[in-house]
């Protein structure tokens, strides 16, 4: 008798996540060209009227991370109940420990739903991911504490939000000298071209720290344009030292929730290391579990700097190379998946230790 021969089949283990973008393109046509024809003449980058048929189609939680923005969020909030959306949604503030009247504004603010704050400082990554937990909307707008939005942008989300959708905000800044001394001006219209993903001047002859390159010459770069609406960053494709994930900023961005769930949402990590990236990093795993990343030019808000911007700024840059280097590490890991239930118990451990009021 011959011998059985066993043969077993190669199963792959799954891809980094820097592989796994590589098989994600980000032609959004399709979604944005049916909107528009249903959208009854409304353009998909146009403010949306309040009396938009599809203004009903999702529900909405904005999530605030909050930490020593006394003197923005009042501005913020009253943005918010500013809003012409004829429908709920809920505003969910998570103050990180500050130690001015932050929390003592979102109390008393008429448009908060509900108020937690940390039992010590956590970074915003956690704060969002205890906003997300507590949020009750199909669409989570995260909405940064000094970032103050036009009347149109909640409907401009609840009408265009999917399962399937990141929709990307753009912010037009303001020194403190500008908007403290002339509160009028955040009445205008914010500037598009403002936000560096828009018009995008780096300097020559100077490493770029997130891709490495030198530019030789000047650049008068349109990221936003020169990429068709981000749809040519698809298929791990970058512009310069812009890539896909890179667009996903959190200052102003709507997500599914579930999908945010499913991933573990934001990675507490960068929060102890430093400033930055985890908006990117969350970016990464959404673009990876098959979410297209969509701009609205229409949802461009008023970023109000603080009184000692430039300090804070030297700050953020310091701890930069951490939150970079942690980013880098995890795309050679796989993309998060199945994680709602770990990632709903431990926000809810979490909360147990938290200050709030429903």
């Amino acid at each position: 008798m011959g011998l059985a021969v066993t043969t077993s089949e190669f199963v792959p283990g799954p891809l980094p996540l820097r592989e796994e973008l590589l098989r994600h393109g980000n032609n959004h046509s399709s979604s944005t060209h049916a909107w528009e024809a249903l959208a009854d003449g409304v353009g998909w980058h146009q403010p949306t009227p309040s009396d938009c048929w599809l203004a009903s189609a999702r529900t909405v939680s904005v999530v605030i991370p909050a930490h020593q923005v006394g003197y923005s969020l009042p501005t913020v909030l009253d943005a918010l109940d500013a809003q012409h959306h004829r429908y709920e949604f809920e505003v969910i503030v998570v103050d990180d420990a500050s130690t001015d009247n932050t929390a003592h504004v979102a109390a008393r603010h008429r448009v908060v739903d509900r108020l937690v704050r940390l039992p010590r400082r956590m970074g915003a990554a956690t704060a969002r991911n205890v906003g997300t937990a507590l949020a009750t909307g199909q669409t989570v707008l995260y909405l940064d504490g000094d970032m103050v939005i036009p009347p149109h942008v909640i409907t401009d989300v609840a009408t265009r939000a999917t399962d399937t959708s990141v929709l990307v905000g753009f912010r037009h800044n303001l020194r403190h000298e500008v908007h403290s001394q002339d509160p009028a001006i955040l009445g205008r219209i914010p500037n598009l071209a403002a936000d560096h993903r828009v018009v995008w001047r780096p300097p020559p002859h100077t490493t770029l720290p997130y891709s490495g390159i030198t530019l030789p010459e000047p650049l008068d770069g349109r990221p936003l344009d020169d990429t068709r609406d981000f749809i040519d960053l698809g298929y791990g494709q970058s512009y310069y030292d812009w890539d896909l994930p890179r667009m996903v900023v959190t200052a102003l961005v709507a997500v599914p929730r579930a999908a945010v769930l499913d991933v573990g949402g934001f990675d507490a990590e960068f929060g102890r290391l430093g400033w930055g990236m985890e908006d990117t990093y969350l970016g990464a795993c959404l673009i990876a579990a098959g979410l297209l990343v969509i701009p609205l030019r229409q949802a461009v808000g008023f970023h109000l700097d603080p009184p000692d911007a430039a300090e804070q700024w030297q700050h953020k840059l310091v701890g930069w190379p951490r939150t970079l280097a942690r980013y880098r590490d995890l795309l050679e890991l796989p993309a998060p998946r199945g994680r709602t239930h770990a990632f709903t118990a431990s926000m809810s451990e979490l909360l147990t230790h938290c200050e709030g009021r429903p």
